[in-house]
């Protein structure tokens, strides 16, 4: 028995380690279709309910029910489905190419696939996201070129960003992906700021911001929410709860409060949480969340409640802190598969078009890293000039720079 009197420090610790049997009887999964879908115009505190629950559309015999399903036609679901497997393929390759030494450092997608692919096609051209590193998604999903990106992650000669960044840190005014950064949760008040500069200036885009699970303990995730709560910013707040954050699972940065989507609830802002595996529930939940946004409604806060399959990067070994079989226990399943599973079901799909699928999606993803290693790769081959730092930096060099780019010859 404890001494009276006597204070004990509390650390949250996860239900299972390394060695153990994987256990998600603590994730309450509601019916799919049973979470109605209110007005976007709805006071936030008549919806609190949404931030405890789970939106799902896809019913585990494949069918899309409920108020958020039929939002999507088969060729757009089709073209999803095109898009998560792009990726996942997309991912399988850089991880291999990390693997041989061709890049420094690569971060898989692996299970999250459905995230950003459906959520981009729920945004406008010339709407910003401000993402972490992995939604990379998002640029698949709206056409980026395999090449450039391959092309940034090789550091080579023809790297968009002149080896300025990260490889997987991706940029492109063009596609709506403001530049990555590597300081956690400082994307999350700059897109509120974005979005407020959007509202100021009487523009018609939107902005998302975009924050994983680990990071919403940041302190800036908080002063976004209380700049995007109190002049009704025009952007979507994404929290992706991928259970882990680098090693440390969801508990820690989500303390007592129960979801992440209830942080919302005291800034007053309408806070909803959905199944991060269904394509379809993902694409109408951040639809609904534009539309508010649009319509002068204010900010929406998602939580994505999903499963980060793979390592958090490939400098990363999660047998180390979580079981080897916990994904395979994950009970909301595989986007691709699910996805796949749900057009079979309508007769638009089959295994056989999806086994073709695969190999041309394979052989497209290999023709982009031919084409990019032709460039170079981190130990072979052309690399971004020297000179490339002095410039893209001034309007016009300062004196002192121009002395330092003649003294270093280029």
């Amino acid at each position: 028995m404890a001494e009276a009197g006597k204070l004990r420090f509390h650390v949250p610790e996860p239900e299972v380690r390394p060695g153990g049997t994987p256990d998600f009887s603590n994730v309450p999964i509601p019916k799919a279709g049973s979470v109605p879908r209110p007005p976007i115009d709805v006071d936030p505190r008549d919806i609190r309910d949404l931030a405890f629950s789970i939106i799902r559309v896809l019913d585990r015999a494949g069918d899309a029910v409920g108020p958020w399903s039929g939002m999507l036609s088969d060729k757009e679901l089709l073209e999803g489905l095109r898009h998560m497997m792009t990726l996942r393929t997309f991912d399988a390759r850089m991880q291999m190419a990390q693997r041989q030494g061709k890049t420094s450092f690569y971060m898989q997608h692996l299970g999250e696939e459905a995230v950003s692919c459906a959520f981009r096609k729920a945004l406008d051209k010339g709407d910003m996201n401000f993402p972490t590193y992995r939604q990379a998604g998002l640029l698949i999903a709206d056409g980026y070129p395999m090449v450039t990106m391959m092309n940034q992650i090789y550091s080579n000669e023809a790297d968009p960003l002149k080896g300025r960044q990260l490889p997987i840190m991706y940029s492109s005014k063009e596609h709506g992906f403001f530049s990555i950064s590597g300081n956690l949760a400082t994307q999350y008040i700059q897109a509120v700021g974005w979005a407020m500069a959007s509202a100021i200036s009487g523009d018609t885009r939107i902005a998302a911001a975009w924050i994983g699970d680990g990071s919403t303990a940041e302190s800036d995730f908080h002063s976004a929410l209380v700049f995007a709560s109190t002049y009704k910013a025009p952007v979507i707040l994404n929290i992706v709860n991928n259970q882990w954050a680098i090693s440390t699972f969801q508990g820690i940065a989500r303390g007592g409060v129960g979801t992440f989507a209830a942080r919302g609830l005291g800034f007053g802002i309408p806070a909803l949480r959905v199944d991060g595996n269904d394509y379809l529930a993902v694409h109408a939940v951040a639809k609904w969340a534009a539309e508010r946004a649009r319509a002068n409604l204010g900010p929406t806060l998602i939580e994505y409640v999903t499963y980060r399959a793979g390592a958090h990067s490939s400098s990363d070994d999660p047998s180390a802190y979580r079981p080897k079989a916990e994904s395979e226990a994950w009970p909301l399943g595989d986007p691709v598969v699910r996805l796949k599973n749900h057009l079979i079901h309508r007769g638009v799909w089959s295994d056989e078009r999806h086994a073709q699928a695969e190999t041309e999606i394979l052989d497209t993803v290999i023709a982009a890293q031919k084409e990019a290693e032709t460039h170079g790769t981190l130990h072979a081959g052309g690399k971004p000039s020297t000179r490339d730092m002095f410039e893209g930096l001034y309007a016009e060099m300062p004196p002192h720079l121009r002395r330092q780019r003649q003294q270093a010859g280029v």
